[in-house]
C-alpha cells in the first residue's frame, strides 16, 4: 500500500484507476492514519491499530471530504493517545452504523460496476428486481443466512436454478466488496457456505411452429404494448434479449436491410441481416417511435431493463412457463437447422466465434435426417 506525506492538495486530487476496487494511501506524518480512496469519489479517513487484544483493527473516523488533512491528523492523534493509554474510543455497537443494502447498491456497488463491467445493466435488473424487494430496506449487517435460503426457496417456484443462482452470486459479490472495502459494521458475509443450486445445462429448451405461433399469440394481448415487437425481434434474428432492447434506429440500415450490432458478448460488433419479415416490423415500428431507441419504453423513451414481468405473464398464458427469453435464440437455430441450413450460416447468423458453440444446435428432426439419409439413394441411383 502506498505510505507518503499526505497533503491536502493531494487528498483532493487522489482518484482510483479504471478496474482497481480500493486505494489505501497511507501517512508518514502519523503512523495509523490512512485514507482510503473508492472508484466512485469517496474518500474517507482511517485509523489503523492493535487493539485490547492485540488484533488489528480498523475504524472510521471520517469523510475525507468534508474532514480536513489537519482535522483528520488532530482526531488521529487523539484516538492513538487514548489507545496508548489502554482505552479504545472505537468500542462501541458497530453493527447499527451499516448502510442498508440499498444505500450500499447506489452509493458503492454501481458507481464501481460501471467502470469496468459491460453488463453493469444485467446487475442492476437483478438488484432492483430480486435483491432490494428482500433486503433493500434491511441493513447489511442485519441480513443473515437464513434470510438468503428464504430468498431462494421463495424464488424457485418462480424462476431457473440458473437465474437464481446469479443473483446469489451477484450478493454474495456485493459483500465480499463491502468487507474489503471495510465497509462500516459489514464483518461477514451470509452467503457463506451457502451451495449454488444444481444446474442442468445441457437441456436445450426449442419451440416448435406451433409453440412459437401460440406465443406469439398470446403476446398480442399483453399489458406491455413493446412486448409482441421485442419477442417478434428476437425470434426473426436470434439476437440477444439485451441486443434488442438496447438496438438505436441509427443501427439498422433499411436500405440494404443490415442490422450492425456495436455492442455484443463477445466484445466485438457483428452485421445481422435482415429477413422481409423484420424489415417489416421496423418500417411499422419506425412510423410509430420518435425516439433513438427502436423498442423503447413508451413511458421513458428509454430500453427496458427487463421484461420478465410481462414476459412471465405471457408465456404461462401460452401454457409455455418452462420457455426463456434466450430459449428464443435456441429456438431461431432449431428453425435455421431443421430448414436445411447449415452450421457454418448458423454460426454467422448467431455471432459465435467458434463452431463448437454453435455444434450444440445440430439437432436435426426426424424429417430432416431422413431427407438427408436419401441424399445417398439420389447420389448412387445404382443402390436402388
Amino acid at each position: 500500500m502506498p505510505k507518503l506525506n499526505l497533503t491536502q492538495s493531494f487528498v483532493n486530487k487522489s482518484k482510483v484507476e479504471e478496474g482497481i476496487t480500493c486505494v489505501d494511501y497511507y501517512d508518514e506524518r502519523i503512523p495509523g492514519l490512512l485514507m482510503k480512496v473508492l472508484p466512485s469519489g469517496r474518500k474517507t479517513y482511517y485509523i489503523r491499530y492493535k487493539d485490547h487484544r492485540k488484533v488489528s483493527a480498523q475504524r472510521k473516523t471520517g469523510n475525507a471530504v468534508i474532514l480536513t488533512l489537519s482535522d483528520a491528523r488532530a482526531l488521529a492523534r487523539r484516538k492513538l493517545a487514548e489507545i496508548a493509554m489502554g482505552s479504545d474510543p472505537f468500542l462501541l455497537v458497530q453493527r447499527n452504523l451499516s448502510p442498508t443494502l440499498e444505500l450500499f447498491a447506489t452509493r458503492d456497488y454501481i458507481p464501481y460496476v460501471k467502470t469496468y463491467k459491460k453488463s453493469w445493466e444485467m446487475d442492476i435488473s437483478r438488484i432492483s428486481n430480486h435483491l432490494l424487494p428482500y433486503f433493500g430496506a434491511m441493513r447489511m449487517s442485519d441480513i443473515e443466512k437464513r434470510d438468503v435460503v428464504q430468498l431462494i426457496n421463495d424464488q424457485l417456484p418462480c424462476y431457473k436454478p440458473g437465474s437464481i443462482n446469479r443473483v446469489i452470486i451477484l450478493l454474495r459479490y456485493m459483500f465480499n466488496l463491502a468487507i474489503k472495502w471495510e465497509v462500516e459494521g459489514v464483518t461477514k458475509n451470509p452467503t457463506g457456505g451457502i451451495p449454488l443450486l444444481k444446474e442442468n445445462n445441457h437441456v436445450e429448451r426449442f419451440l416448435s411452429s406451433e409453440e412459437a405461433k401460440a406465443l406469439l399469440i398470446t403476446i398480442k394481448n399483453s399489458k406491455n404494448p413493446m412486448l409482441q415487437h421485442i419477442i417478434s425481434m428476437l425470434i426473426l434474428t436470434g439476437a440477444r434479449k439485451r441486443e434488442v432492447l438496447d438496438a438505436k434506429w441509427e443501427d439498422f440500415d433499411m436500405e440494404r436491410k443490415i442490422w450492425r450490432i456495436p455492442n455484443t458478448k463477445a466484445g466485438k460488433a457483428r452485421t445481422v441481416p435482415l429477413s422481409d419479415t423484420a424489415s417489416l416490423l421496423l418500417v411499422k415500428l419506425r412510423k410509430k417511435k420518435r425516439c433513438a431507441f427502436a423498442f423503447a419504453n413508451p413511458a421513458t423513451l428509454k430500453p427496458y431493463s427487463s421484461v420478465y414481468y410481462s414476459w412471465h405473464t405471457a408465456r404461462k398464458e401460452a401454457g409455455l412457463s418452462d420457455v426463456r427469453v434466450h430459449d428464443l435464440r435456441h429456438s431461431f437455430a432449431s428453425f435455421l437447422v431443421n430448414a436445411g441450413r447449415s452450421l457454418y450460416e448458423v454460426q454467422t447468423l448467431l455471432g459465435h466465434t467458434q463452431i463448437k458453440t454453435t455444434q450444440r444446435y445440430a439437432h436435426l428432426s426426424t424429417t430432416s435426417l431422413r431427407s438427408a439419409s436419401n441424399e445417398i439413394s439420389l447420389a448412387v441411383p445404382e443402390l436402388t
